[in-house]
């Protein structure tokens, strides 16, 4: 174990003596953030230039050989860098890229799963920094997530009624009496039948899990859900059950939705608005037709191109050139220029801002500039 209790090599959150770094976000940017282009009401959930890094702490054998001169460094992850996002209420957005990009961190970082190394989070433009004990619980319960593994987010030791109800109960927002009803009408709700509660989680199929955990997502009745990959793991003819369920939930509750999936034709199906990620950095956004339609940056016209369609002509697919570059090492200036066929100068030396290039859109490419 190393002096701070931790085992040796861990990885930890970027903080200062087990407290999140504080970064003061100026009121001017938050409010850029949380507003859309022409002054549009205050979004629901804000991120303003959030950022995450874990890092993996020296053990005590590279304490040791630093003493002997061997300058053995800590590795830190850059997982999420400086992101800035704006979620209006009601709105799906659609949050995709490569394995390994960052969005399952940014949506932890969103309904507060971690804490933020940098930046702020908001609600309604008001900060969730800082809130009184009380105040933050209740806030809480507004933002849920649903897990990609369904089977590995449920525990197999409690029954399904517990794992419904008990965070409810536990809130407060029903009685004790209450909860064999409240959860028949949550298992109802997303098409289980209620006298199966009484039932533990290997007892039912991949699409009932994650049934199971949309449910208990909704048990707090929240106004904001992050889905991350909650379909993948799930067969076709399942996943358009479970999609058509998250749309008809939207429509019923007023939910708002962070929809994580790296399945391009999902995203496409649900989303209002498509974010694209590539090593943690959002290299482009806008309304989904408009950028399926008209990809931008390199990046995210290289994922599209690789997307399937049903066409009476042979199609050639070539998959986006080199690897992802590692987080632990991430390179200079823009991070997608190793693996980019229009990569400048420039491109190696600065990071390009996160521009707007028509109503509604934006990218991160420095060809718009020289455009």
């Amino acid at each position: 174990m190393s002096p701070t209790g931790r085992p040796e090599g861990e990885y930890r959150s970027a903080q200062h003596e087990g407290r999140p770094v504080s970064v003061t976000v100026s009121p001017t940017r938050a409010g850029e953030a949380a507003r859309g282009a022409g002054g549009a009401p205050e979004a629901l959930l804000t991120l303003a230039g959030v950022s995450k890094k874990f890092v993996k702490s020296l053990d005590m054998a590279a304490r040791l050989g630093n003493l002997l001169g061997a300058h053995v460094r800590e590795e830190i992850v850059h997982a999420v860098d400086r992101v800035d996002l704006a979620i209006p209420a009601g709105e799906v957005v659609g949050l995709v890229g490569e394995s390994g990009c960052g969005k399952s961190t940014l949506g932890r970082l969103a309904v507060g799963l971690l804490p933020l190394t940098e930046g702020e989070r908001y609600w309604r433009g008001r900060p969730l920094s800082g809130l009184p004990a009380a105040d933050a619980r209740r806030q809480q319960l507004k933002m849920q997530m649903i897990f990609q593994d369904p089977y590995a987010s449920l525990n197999p030791r409690m029954r399904v009624v517990d794992i419904v109800g008990e965070a409810p109960a536990a809130h407060g927002l029903i009685g004790p009496r209450q909860q064999v009803e409240y959860v028949g009408l949550q298992l109802n709700r997303v098409g289980l039948d209620p006298t199966l509660m009484r039932r533990f989680p290997h007892q039912f199929s991949g699409g009932q899990r994650a049934r199971i955990g949309i449910a208990r997502a909704l048990a707090v009745k929240p106004e904001f859900l992050v889905c991350d990959e909650s379909v993948a793991a799930l067969d076709v003819s399942i996943q358009a059950q479970v999609l058509n369920l998250f749309m008809d939930l939207r429509s019923a509750l007023n939910l708002t939705y962070l929809f994580i999936s790296h399945d391009l034709g999902v995203v496409e199906h649900i989303s209002d608005r498509v974010v694209i990620m590539y090593l943690g950095r959002v290299v482009e956004s806008g309304p989904t037709p408009e950028l399926f339609a008209a990809p931008n940056h390199p990046y995210t016209q290289a994922l599209l191109h690789e997307v399937g369609k049903v066409e009476p002509k042979k199609r050639t697919f070539v998959p986006v050139k080199g690897e992802i570059p590692s987080p632990l090492d991430p390179p200079p200036g823009c991070h997608f220029h190793p693996r980019c066929p229009h990569a400048m100068a420039k491109c190696r030396e600065e990071a390009p801002p996160l521009v707007s290039i028509a109503p509604g859109r934006q990218a991160a490419c420095w060809l718009n500039a020289v455009a």
